[in-house]
Formats: C-alpha cells, structure tokens, sequence
C-alpha cells in the first residue's frame, strides 16, 4: 500500500487568502470528510489537515483519485463552482514525494512562516481524528510517527526552532511597527483559540504596550490566559462590552473561528475613530470583512499580509535549513527501508506457514513410531532448523530490500516456495 500513498494539497504557495478560507474546514468537516472519502472513494490511510495556510488530503488508492477528492470537498462546502480552484492545488501522486511533502509541513519548512510551531500540533490533531476514525493503517501510523520522531530531533539538535519566528510572532512585530509612533498603544485580543492564545503569550513578554485587553466569549478562558501569562498586566473584558474596548484600542488582533466575518463595516463605522485604528486578522476564514478598510482611519492586515517579521529568528532558522533536511532525508531512508520491507511482510508470512505446514506433516509422519520423549525432541529440533532456514532468508529479503531489489524477487521467491498455494500463517 505504501506506494500508493499520494496527497492533494491547497496551500498559500498557490491559493490567496479569499481561496483558501472558501475551502478550510474546521474540526467537524474534517471528521467528517475522513468517513466520506473512505466510505464512498475507498480511500485509506487518510489524513485530513486544514489550517489558515492550507488544506490537504493524504491518502493510499492505487489509482489517482486528486478530482474525485476535490469534488467532494466541494461538495462538502457547497461550492458548485469547484471546478474552478483545480488550478490552485497541487498534487502529489509519487508516494516519495508525497511522504517528503507531509513531513516538510509537519516539520515547518513548508510554513508561510518558517519553523512555524503551530504545525506539528495541527498535524498531531489531524492525525488523531484519523485513528478515531479508523481510517489511519500501518504505513500512515508509521509515517507520522517517523515525523514526530523527526521533530524531536530537530527540537534538539538544530536552531530550527529557536526563537519566534512563528505567525502570531510575525503579528506582534508587525504591531510594534505599525504603532511606533503611538504613544501609549493600547491593544485588544478577541478569540482566544489556538493563535490568540500564542498572541497573548508574545504580547505579555513585550514591553513595549501601555494596555493589553483579552476578550473571549468565554470569560474564563481570557481570565485564565490573563493570570497564567502575566498577572495584573493583561486585562479582561466581556464579549457583552466588546463595543467598548474597540473604542478605547488602537490595534484589535481579532482570531475568532466562525464561517462569516465578525467585524463588519457597520460595526465600525459606529466606533468613531478618531486617528487610525489596525486590524490584524488572523483567522481563516476572515473574522474582519473587506470592506472595513473603507472606514476613514481604519487599516486592515490578514494573514496573507502578515510577513515574516522576526528577522533575526527567520536568519537563524534559515541557516539550520539544511541540517533539518538532513535530519528529514535520514528519516526518510530509514522510513523506505521499513516501507519495502513491509512490502515482502506477506511473502515472509506465507514462508512460515508453508514451512510450519511442512514440519507439522513430517512431524505426524514420525511420531507414530516415536515415544512422547522422542516427539519432543523432534519438535525442538524441527522448529530450530526452520528457524535457522527462516532467519536466513528473511535476511536475504531484506537487505535486497534495502538494495531496492524486493520487487523483482518477489514472483521468483513466490513461485519457488509455491505460496499461492501454501496457507496464511493464523
């Protein structure tokens, strides 16, 4: 199966923003996708990874199956027009590309922001609803824990990911540029998911804001954030007084996850900006509408605007690049040798069984004229030798693996042991 591995994927590389957040799906839609693709398109080893920067399908079919799985997400987010995104997704039908794609997205090489630690966490959750729905098998779960390997490795052995170099850091650097000359910035924080919550973590280290606001519909949750980041110094309103606090800030960094923008242009038109206010929209899709921008003083960032701004960080992880892909390409050869071994598992399955069919025969044939003692010995010395005989050519096999050559001795060996018609081992 493992040849058969292939992904489709819509990323920011081809798709701008207004693309990709036609297409995202949350948690549910993506549940829900992995039951559809493998009950109606047969697909398995499925993975299902939607973040702000991309969405993308993995999976095993010995056929391409890239336009069947774009109509169906389509379908999914009831778009009749899917036909005219095909030109912004990519896909992978070679399993060693499609391998090495997943595990440069996992790692951060393939982020809009290099190094992005998000990632990996969205990819553990990917892969977590694939096993809660049973559509991960053995090639998928080794892979992704062939990368999580990977990433630990990386962790510890390179500058990778040293520093900040992540989306939400890329925003707060982007909001000390935009309020340099704002004496006393005041800043608010609404939605506190995943990236929020990043934001607060970056914004309570930074010195340089005279008022951080955290709001959320859940009280508790910003309470909770406010106390654990920085007691005393971040601050909490009510969702139920937004309206407030979008008066008093100069920047509001908005990451709320609903389908429709949030911030329309009629919400702040009321707010009755004075000099300029920023919004810095990290959601997929947009929690802030377009045309807020048309609102006299008010300027608006989202995430295809949002570069990398931690420069120093950015340099550093730049420069561990090549020891990532060094550590990736030794992954990736150990995770081959493993593929094409799993390749020849059956055939060494059916050697076992013919072999143990072939003793117990001869065994049966003996023990008639052998006492209990004598039939002991037998069977020890019996299954010793298919042993030694096994070992042997499971070695052989193997290394002819590792030399790429199993393929090519698979109907050699299958035809001299006559496996078609030996027994699968119970």
């Amino acid at each position: 199966m493992s040849h058969y591995f292939k992904a489709v994927s819509l990323s920011f590389k081809k798709a701008p923003l207004a693309i990709r957040e036609l297409l995202s799906l949350d948690e549910a839609a993506c549940r829900r996708f992995l039951q559809q693709l493998h009950s109606d398109l047969h697909l398995s080893d499925l993975l299902v990874l939607s973040t702000c920067n991309r969405t993308e399908i993995y999976y095993a079919h010995d056929a391409d199956q890239s336009a069947a799985i774009i109509d169906a997400l389509g379908a999914l987010k009831h778009r009749a027009d899917i036909g005219n995104f095909a030109p912004y997704f990519d896909c992978y039908l070679d399993a060693e590309a499609a391998t090495r794609h997943l595990f440069e997205v996992a790692i951060g090489l393939d982020a809009q922001v290099v190094g992005d630690l998000q990632i990996i966490n969205q990819v553990k959750r990917a892969y977590q609803w694939s096993a809660d729905a049973d559509v991960a098998g053995p090639f998928l779960h080794r892979l992704l824990h062939s990368i999580f390997f990977t990433n630990k490795r990386v962790q510890q052995e390179t500058s990778f990911r040293d520093g900040a170099a992540s989306l939400s850091y890329a925003a707060l650097e982007l909001v000390e540029e935009l309020t340099a000359d704002v004496a006393s910035p005041r800043v608010l924080v609404v939605g506190l998911g995943e990236i929020g919550t990043d934001v607060c973590r970056h914004l309570a280290d930074s010195k340089g804001f005279a008022s951080v606001t955290l709001c959320n519909r859940t009280r508790s949750r910003a309470e909770e954030l406010a106390a654990e980041f920085a007691p005393g110094r971040l601050q909490v309103v009510d969702f139920e007084n937004l309206t407030t606090a979008l008066r008093e800030a100069d920047v509001v960094i908005s990451s709320i996850n609903r389908a429709e923008p949030f911030f329309t242009r009629e919400l702040v038109a009321h707010l009755e900006v004075l000099s300029y206010k920023f919004f810095i929209d990290l959601s997929v899709p947009r929690s802030v509408a377009a045309d807020v921008e048309q609102v006299p003083g008010v300027l608006v960032y989202n995430v295809d605007a949002i570069e990398s701004k931690a420069s120093a960080a950015l340099e550093q992880r730049l420069a561990a690049v090549p020891q990532v892909r060094a550590l990736i390409d030794s992954s990736l050869v150990d995770f081959a040798d493993w593929s094409r071994e799993m390749l020849v598992s059956p055939l060494i399955q059916r050697m076992k069984a013919g072999l143990e069919h072939l003793r117990q025969q001869e065994l049966d044939r003996f023990q008639k004229k052998a006492t209990p003692a004598e039939v002991k010995l037998l069977d020890e010395a019996t299954r010793a030798f298919m042993q030694k005989v096994l070992k042997q050519h499971v070695l052989s096999l193997k290394a002819a693996c590792r030399r790429d050559e199993a393929e090519q001795l698979l109907p050699l060996l299958t035809e001299l042991f006559d496996l078609e018609n030996q027994p699968a081992l119970a």
